[in-house]
């Protein structure tokens, strides 16, 4: 097969301007997580992740160190804001991610004991009693 160098340029500069994308367009599913992560990733992103975790009964202190960093810390709401109160902290470069990080493991944690210390009561259910 023989490809002449013109032909060659031309597939060259397509391949560039094609990017990893191959040239297609993203799925909807992708395009719709790109919009949710480059919401999140703002100071409006972190208003609305502390404004949905006081409805969960957690207050958010975020602090940054220099050019070391951000901490984002997660509080019980009503309790004293101490380090060993602290229910969800994340230490990340960026103050969203922090935030972020933070409120996940305050969630993970509060599901984990079974906390319910929100606004929206959590009903559970008693296991189906077995049918032999």
């Amino acid at each position: 097969m023989v490809i002449r160098s013109g032909a060659c340029c031309r597939v060259r500069r397509l391949a560039k301007n094609c990017g990893a994308s191959g040239g297609l367009p993203r799925p909807s599913y992708d395009r719709a997580l790109w919009a949710l992560r480059t919401w999140l990733d703002s100071w409006s992103g972190i208003g609305r992740i502390a404004v949905g975790m006081a409805h969960q009964g957690f207050d958010l202190q975020l602090t940054r160190y220099d050019e070391r960093g951000w901490r984002a810390t997660f509080y019980t709401t009503g309790m004293e804001h101490s380090p060993t109160s602290a229910t969800g902290t994340g230490w990340e470069s960026t103050p969203w991610h922090a935030t972020q990080r933070a409120a996940w493991e305050a969630l993970s944690k509060s599901l984990a004991v079974g906390k319910s210390g929100s606004r929206y009561t959590t009903y559970t259910t008693a296991p189906l009693p077995s049918l032999r």
